[in-house]
């Protein structure tokens, strides 16, 4: 039902009295006008024009295009429909502003079910003209094709009944089913832990049969140059999704091929420098990668239900490009696919060396001129912010993560473990049989160590004063996250393992981008301090779409350093501390999603519960008021990033590599 007060101007509203329902629905629909404002830059306007955005009802929301218009054409005729990617709202332009606020009027608060089959709130608002900005035509990464209806109907079906998943998983070319899908090798193993094989156990039968007149003809075709001898079949149940990552450079020949039977895909590649280009995979396609787009961009798969394709190109190969005015929701299949690799038996040649683990330089790559600003960044916004915050940050830090302590509970007695930012020290007495040094910037935290008879000193993590080889053990529990440039967390990294033997394992967690992973939110996001009116709003049955609005930061606060800025702000130098107090960083909201991987994170101070009031841009304000709030430097790592960055090493194996209560973790073995 609408709130027909919505659609009355100021006077009538001051003629008229609300009703609870009313009141309760105007509070909404003004913080979603904030809201917009905010962190999208939407200004709304009071008199009614053709043009209105629709919050709660975008493809973010998990809304179609055509469910929407279903909703919005009951009002009249809608000239545009502009749908952002992933974005909560969309832009609506009827023909006349008759229409319009008929919409308004009839739409603003109406409950509708989205394609998850979730309830929404819809909230109207008036805006000057329909616009988006796209972004510039994108091209397919270099090295990429996709060849549409590379097999028949007739042979999709042949391919798919000819997979016996239920065969004894005694037999070597099995493997036993993975998390989040079933999956089967062929000819060698492939190992998700490190995106390689074991060339000296090729598994018993080779490829099967079926393929031989398949590949064949693709050879002929000239498709692939090389014929593969290791196959990978994986079946994705909508909702699935695969980690950004690259094919071992050593493990494989140039190309990588994979073919989609079932279902179609939106596959994501990813450039070094940030550029993301989504690429729709047919249903019966083949995939080939080879050049750069195989040897320096990760390829991933989003793990969700409904992926963001052009509405007028249907389920044809390509770029997904940002136009607003052609994108809408295609629900996933079941797919399997068949990816085809050949295992190289020489070093890889391929030119992109810094990249390469054939070809790894002994010594990381150079500093670049912006260190200097960023040694200062992390001066301010991260050794001085620690000082000040030891004794409230060390009360907070009393529970160790289950898997470190799994970790050092694992290693044999005796085993000499440094702990290189070990903070308050909540680890070093895990286990007794161990003898554990700990260090940290911060002289107060090094203090509380030392309170406990635990044994520490200070240092800097990229430089730790202990003889290169000593250690059996290291452990990086959320630190290298604090590091301002991708230099300075490899520079970390490779001092980690300077300090292990060989054989030595290290165990590291950085804060991850996604704290929401395979439909589960973080601890982190589940912990959010919703008010009293929130859980009121919950209690009487509101549902969670509805709190989207509910759910943002707090729309009083007037401080612009609580608006995100744009990803052109981070491209060069955006780390130094004057252009952080500038807003270059962005302020993040405790206990919500991330919206950029550098960022600057609140700390409350005992004392000051309240995340409602302006944070101050600086982080040292106000350094001995009991109500400052401090913000210290975050780099969160998004998938794949920190695996990508510790390959990047030198004499080191990835052991594992995975996904922890919003942390991305590595083991890795110094070899």
């Amino acid at each position: 039902m609408a709130a027909p007060s919505i659609a009355m101007d100021s006077n009538h509203q001051s003629n008229y009295k609300l009703s609870k329902s009313e009141k309760k629905f105007l509070r909404k629909q003004i913080k979603a006008r904030h809201m917009l404002l905010r962190h999208e830059g939407i200004e709304t306007v009071s008199c009614a024009t053709e043009s209105l955005v629709v919050a709660n009802g975008g493809l973010g929301n998990g809304v179609s295009r055509t469910r929407l218009l279903l909703v919005l054409e009951t009002c009249g005729v809608v000239d545009t429909l502009l749908m952002p990617p992933a974005k909560p709202y969309s832009f609506v332009r009827f023909k006349t502003t008759e229409e319009s606020e008929k919409a308004c009027v009839t739409l603003n608060g109406k409950e509708i079910m989205n394609d998850l089959g979730q309830k929404i709130i819809l909230y109207l608002n008036f805006v000057e003209k329909v616009q988006w900005k796209e972004l510039g035509h994108q091209a397919l990464p270099p090295g990429l094709m996709v060849v549409e209806e590379i097999v028949s109907s007739d042979d999709e079906k042949m391919l798919l009944e000819s997979i016996n998943w239920s065969e004894d998983t005694d037999y070597q070319n099995v493997q036993k089913s993975l998390k989040h899908r079933r999956v089967k090798h062929f000819g060698y193993e492939f190992h998700y832990e490190n995106n390689n094989v074991d060339k000296n156990k090729p598994l018993l039968g080779g490829l099967p049969d079926i393929w031989d007149s398949i590949l064949e003809k693709w050879l002929n075709e000239g498709f692939i140059k090389h014929k593969p001898d290791q196959l990978t079949i994986n079946q994705y149940e909508p909702g699935h999704g695969i980690p950004a990552h690259i094919d071992t450079h050593s493990a494989f020949e140039d190309e990588i091929i994979s073919l989609s039977l079932g279902s179609e895909i939106v596959m994501d590649f990813k450039h070094p420098d940030g550029v993301t280009v989504p690429v729709m995979l047919p249903r019966r396609s083949l995939m080939v990668m080879t050049g750069e787009s195989r040897y320096l961009w990760t390829h991933g798969i989003t793990p969700r239900k409904f992926d963001t394709v052009q509405a007028s190109r249907g389920h044809k190969s390509g770029i997904i490009t940002s136009d607003a005015g052609d994108l809408t929701l295609s629900r996933r299949g079941v797919r399997t696919s068949f990816t085809f690799r050949k295992v190289r038996q020489t070093p890889c040649n391929c030119g992109y060396s810094l990249v390469c683990d054939s070809q790894m330089k002994e010594t990381p790559p150079s500093f670049p001129e912006s260190n200097k600003e960023a040694s200062q960044l992390e001066q301010e916004y991260v050794h001085r912010v620690y000082e000040e915050i030891a004794g409230h940050f060390s009360s907070t830090r009393h529970t160790p993560w289950p898997h470190v302590v799994e970790f050092l509970k694992a290693l044999p007695s005796g085993s000499l473990v440094a702990d290189i930012g070990c903070g308050n020290g909540k680890y070093l007495g895990i286990n007794e049989k161990l003898c554990m040094i700990g260090c940290d910037r911060s002289q107060k935290l090094v203090e509380i160590c030392r309170e406990r008879r635990f044994q520490a000193f200070v240092c800097d993590a990229l430089a730790v004063p202990i003889r290169s080889g000593s250690c059996d053990a290291c452990i990086s529990i959320a630190v290298i996250h604090h590091f301002a440039t991708a230099e300075r967390r490899v520079a970390a990294l490779q001092e980690l393992v300077r300090l292990l033997r060989p054989g030595g394992k290290a165990l590291i967690y950085v804060w991850a981008m996604e704290q929401e992973y395979d439909k589960k939110k973080s601890k982190y996001l589940r912990e959010n301090r919703i008010s009293q009116g929130k859980k009121k709003a919950i209690n009487s049955g509101t549902s969670v779409q509805e709190l989207r609005v509910e759910q943002m930061p707090n729309v009083d606060s007037q401080d612009p350093a609580c608006s995100v800025p744009s990803i052109s702000d981070f491209q060069e130098g955006a780390c130094n501390s004057r252009k952080v107090t500038n807003s270059k960083l962005p302020i993040h909201t405790n206990r919500t999603s991330f919206h950029s991987q550098d960022l600057l994170v609140p700390w409350h101070l005992k004392g000051n519960p309240g995340k409602d009031k302006p944070l101050e841009p600086s982080g040292l304000g106000a350094a001995r008021d009991p109500s400052a709030v401090f913000h210290r430097y975050y780099h969160v790592f998004s998938g794949g990033e920190l695996e990508a960055a510790c390959r990047a090493l030198t004499d080191v194996s990835v052991l594992q590599s995975c996904y922890d209560q919003g942390n991305w973790c590595v083991m890795l073995q110094k070899v």
